[in-house]
């Protein structure tokens, strides 16, 4: 066996989900899958078990093969901190920065951890299912690329290109995909998957006839819009999928949209619930409206809270604690809501008046906390992740919150994926929605969250089958793309 890149003509063309879907497809066919992204920009991550960061995605694509999530599956994982920067996450341990000048020409070392990191997984797996990064068009950086083009060329994968055809003109985006390539990467390119699309497949069918005696590529076939799969994003809050799917619930839940929001997914198990119906805001009369208020983790606590600031959202998060509604912080969210926060290190402010809605004082340093812990709240077990600099010590009354603190109308802690533990979050929920005047239980027959992501991971899955020329596809991950394809 091969293995197979699913590139994409853009960013969120689905790539992401489909390479899930492909990876259980093939795990189900009895072979040993792992997934691999080489370059990762996400401020969504995971913690594995032995201690390394990836990007959320890839952990995602490891359990829909069904296989244990690891470094190498992610070797190279950005982190925006600024328009400007990002910090670096390599083999899933921090390592340094990377300034925006620098993406194009300062890339040569992580390309070579890399390709030692696929290589490794070749070794060790039957197939490999690679994601992009981005689109592979994008030639002002092919020089040095390693997670599309560059990934493809040196280890001699077949590429297919999964377009979106709910943003409107994917044709042409194919087309211009290829023919903005040069004729060795066009080499590589094995054909087509439309994805998302809604409606009449008759009208679509002469389009892609016409695009596959363009570039000489079939299309292995057109996949639909999958209602209610919208997990695990690897964007942060722009991209979550369940602002789309949500019907009215009776437990409004309000999350602030900061520009550098980080792990957003933990709110995903909130918007699962039936009866909970979740909003992203930036919108002061939203947060003193709605019945719970998220302030979620973000790659630059202080920057974020100047923003918040900014927007007037302090004035309508006092009024709410003033008003005895409750407010949850997580990790950066959390954070904020200290009297105090000296922080040398994330932004190099020094020492920063917080919310003070915590009676806590937050100091950051510069070893990155990355952990599995467990704990229990109101004798519901939790199993959850840690990804932070900084850390928070009580300075007056509170009661303990998971590693967090609760006082009044105000918790918070940086535990992240706290929520995906069933009956942590339907107990929270009830006991925040009582705070709040709200009326809610639990739905007694709702499925638990881990089924429920086993589930659309099992939908990407029969989506592949059904809609994708399978046999096909199979021969070009055994065989490669195939000798003499066009160039255009």
């Amino acid at each position: 066996m091969k293995g197979l890149l699913v590139a994409g003509t853009t960013s969120d063309a689905g790539k992401s989900l489909v390479t899930a879907g492909i990876c259980r497809w093939l795990a189900r066919a009895g072979l040993r899958v792992a997934p691999f992204k080489a370059q990762n920009m996400s401020n969504n991550s995971m913690v594995c078990a032995d201690g390394a960061e990836i990007g959320r995605a890839q952990w995602l694509q490891a359990r829909a093969a069904g296989v244990e999530p690891e470094a190498a599956m992610n070797p190279v994982l950005l982190k925006p901190g600024s328009d400007h920067r990002s910090h670096i996450v390599a083999l899933g341990k921090p390592f340094g920065t990377l300034e925006a000048g620098e993406y194009a020409s300062g890339r040569a070392a992580l390309a070579r951890l890399a390709f030692d990191a696929y290589e490794g997984l070749s070794s060790r797996f039957d197939v490999v299912v690679c994601e992009g990064a981005g689109s592979p068009a994008e030639i002002n950086l092919r020089a040095g690329d390693y997670t599309n083009m560059g990934l493809a060329r040196r280890f001699g994968l077949p590429v297919v290109v999964v377009g979106d055809i709910d943003r409107g003109g994917v044709l042409a985006a194919m087309y211009g995909t290829q023919a903005l390539l040069d004729a060795e990467d066009q080499s590589h390119i094995a054909g087509w998957i439309v994805n998302k699309f809604r409606g009449d497949l008759g009208l679509l069918r002469p389009g892609l006839d016409r695009i596959a005696e363009l570039t000489g590529r079939p299309v292995f076939g057109v996949l639909p819009w999958l209602h209610g799969v919208w997990i695990d994003s690897e964007d942060a809050l722009a991209a979550a999928g369940w602002t789309r799917e949500q019907q009215g619930g009776s437990l409004k839940v309000a999350v602030v949209r900061f520009p550098r929001a980080s792990n957003a997914t933990d709110v995903d198990a909130l918007a699962a619930e039936p009866g909970v119906t979740v909003s992203l805001t930036a919108e002061p009369d939203v947060v003193r409206a709605s019945d719970i208020v998220v302030l979620p983790g973000t790659r630059a606590t202080v920057d974020d809270l100047r923003w918040l600031r900014s927007r007037g959202l302090e004035s309508a998060l006092n009024a709410r604690v003033a008003g005895g509604k409750p407010v949850l912080g997580i990790c950066g969210g959390y954070q904020m809501m200290a009297r105090e926060i000296r922080d040398d290190v994330e932004s190099g402010e020094g020492a920063v008046k917080g919310l003070g809605l915590l009676p806590t004082t937050v100091s950051f340093a510069h070893d990155k906390v990355l952990a599995r812990p467990s704990g229990s709240w109101r004798g519901h077990e939790v199993e959850a992740y840690e990804i932070h600099h900084g850390s928070a010590e009580p300075d007056g009354y509170a009661e303990p919150f998971l590693d967090g603190w609760n006082a009044g109308p105000v918790w918070g802690t940086m535990w992240h994926g706290a929520f995906d533990n069933d009956g942590f979050r339907r107990a929270w929920l009830t006991e925040a929605a009582a705070m709040a005047g709200v009326t809610w239980t639990p739905a007694v027959d709702a499925p638990g969250f881990a089924a429920l992501r086993e589930s659309m991971l099992d939908r990407l899955a029969q989506s592949i089958v059904e809609h994708l020329d399978t046999e096909a596809l199979l021969e070009v991950i055994r065989r490669g793309s195939p000798a003499g394809l066009p160039i255009l």
